[in-house]
Formats: structure tokens, sequence, C-alpha cells
């Protein structure tokens, strides 16, 4: 079953850059695909593309159903509701508790108390933090930092969890952890679609890997590993 499906897709800056080029691709629900490519080779465009963060010049973009591309700035939220974004830099809210950043998107929504309580704790629970949840970010190690920024990130039971270099500011051992913890909440069923450098854990993971170079789609392997031409 198709979950995202991009069409004849381009992305044109107003400086002229170009940065998707007839991008045309299909994501099945439940899949886990890397993200690849050099640096500025347009994948974290098409990233952004995904959660609206971006809109495209020309083409289709359809997450869950939704057209993101013709979607109006004030009905972006009916697309966040479905997915959930975690960022290489954490963006945690300092002055916050563990508790607090992982409630704050929820009771955005105006999600009664009632019911954040218990799905605050289950999201802490799945990434190893329940005993955590009165800490702040400051207090954490950065693995801890990004297993709170996942856990905000699944809170609300998203179908896609979408991951734009999660590992970039962690060491190897940490990384490792942390995909665990990713590929775990994959298995229960929600779609990944992770950016990333990290040649080790692509080559590791063995999981579907798409290759994103100059904005054009130059590879997509079912159990790929790591094909980037570094000279680029």
């Amino acid at each position: 079953m198709k979950f995202i499906e991009i069409k004849n897709c381009y992305k044109i800056y107003k400086n002229g850059v170009s940065a998707i080029a007839d991008l045309n691709l299909e994501i099945k629900k439940g899949e886990f695909v890397f993200v690849i490519g050099p640096t500025a080779s347009g994948k974290s465009t098409f990233i952004k593309m995904l959660y609206r963060e971006e809109k495209p010049t020309k083409g289709e973009v359809i997450v869950g159903g939704i057209n993101v591309a013709k979607l109006r700035n004030s009905k972006v939220y009916k697309l966040r509701r479905k997915l959930g974004v975690v960022f290489q830099d954490f963006k945690l809210l300092p002055k916050l508790t563990v508790y607090e950043n992982v409630s704050f998107g929820l009771e955005s929504l105006g999600i009664k108390n009632e019911e954040i309580k218990p799905k605050v704790f289950k999201a802490l629970e799945k990434v190893g933090l329940k005993d955590k949840y009165r800490s702040f970010p400051d207090q954490l190690s950065g693995g801890e930092q990004q297993r709170v920024c996942i856990a905000r990130a699944i809170v609300n039971g998203p179908k896609l969890l979408i991951c734009d270099e999660p590992t970039g500011n962690l060491d190897p051992d940490t990384s490792k952890e942390i995909m665990k913890v990713i590929e775990k909440i994959n298995q229960e069923g929600t779609t990944v679609v992770m950016a990333t450098h990290d040649r080790d854990i692509v080559n590791r993971m063995k999981k579907r890997v798409i290759v994103i170079d100059n904005g054009v789609l130059t590879g997509d392997y079912e159990k790929g590993g790591y094909k980037v031409h570094e000279s680029n």
C-alpha cells in the first residue's frame, strides 16, 4: 500500500538553484527508507517537502493521502498530526523538563491533560527514558536528548517518522542505540524515512536506500548499502 507518492516533482529556489528535478518515487506503508547523497544533493529539500517545510515548485507530494503541494498554510496542522520529525540538533526547549518537551506538541493540539499524561509516559517508555521525565535537557547526554526528540515525535502515534540526520551529532555507540529505538518504532508499523550521511548505519541495517544527487534520483536499492560518489 502506497503511503508516500512523489510525482514529477521539482524544487527551484528563488535564487535559481534547482534542488529537486523531476523526482518520481513511491514509499509503501511501513517501509524503512534511508535517503542518502552528497552534501547539497537535494536530500534535505526532499525531506522538508514531506513535512511541508518546503513546497515543490512543480509536481505532487502526497503523504498519507494528503497532497502536500496544494495544502494551505492554515491546513498544515492536518499533515503534521500524521507525522513526527526528529532533527539533528534536537530542538528541545531548554527551560522545559523532559515531560514538558514531549507534551508540548499535544498541548498545542488542544488535547486534554488527562489524555496527554499516558501518551507522554508511553512514548518515554518506548525510548527508555521514563525515569528521566523530570530532568531538563542540560542534565542529559546527547543520546538521551535525541531519545527525548524521538519521544516527542512519536507521542501522538504518527503514521510517518521523518528523521533528518538524527545521529549526526552522536558518537558511533550512541548512534547504534538511537537506531535500535528507531528500528523498533518501524517494526511496530510506523513508516520511517531517514536522511543520513552515516555510512556504517546504512551498511549495517540493509534497508531500502534512495540516492539523490544534484536533485535527481540516481539510485533505489531494496536492501542497499551506502553508495555515494564522494567526489561530488
